[in-house]
């Protein structure tokens, strides 16, 4: 079981490194990441040039707390940091899945920030 889970993961890592290839986040457009795990969703939106977070959310913040790492709660999270850029005037971003499969709590985060208003 270890190594079927360290084959996973190396798998994982591989996609992130050729997906991070060609995503890089600008002030005019960030990098919107998505972090998943079993127990929680995390997003941050990364300006790559000045090397600072913009606007980060997590099921770990108080607000939040209640909600685990499902589909309504990767929505929720979307729907917040979508709101969250409105505030600083970021209306585009472009969307790092972080080789992650684009389905589930990953899709339900990125249709939660176009919900929001967010482009990419």
């Amino acid at each position: 079981m270890f190594k079927k889970r360290v084959e996973k993961d190396r798998k994982r890592f591989k996609r992130k490194v050729h997906i991070r290839k060609r995503i890089y986040g600008t002030a005019e457009r960030p990098r919107l990441t998505v972090f998943r795990s079993n127990k929680n969703i995390s997003v941050q939106v990364i300006d790559d040039d000045a090397r600072v977070t913009i606007a980060a959310v997590s099921t770990l913040e108080k607000d939040f707390k209640p909600l685990k790492a499902n589909i309504e709660s990767g929505a929720k999270i979307g729907e917040e940091i979508g709101r969250r850029l409105k505030e600083k005037n970021i209306t585009a971003v472009v969307f790092d899945r972080n080789g992650y499969l684009y389905h589930g709590v990953v899709q339900a985060v990125a249709d939660g920030a176009r919900k929001a208003g967010i482009n990419f």
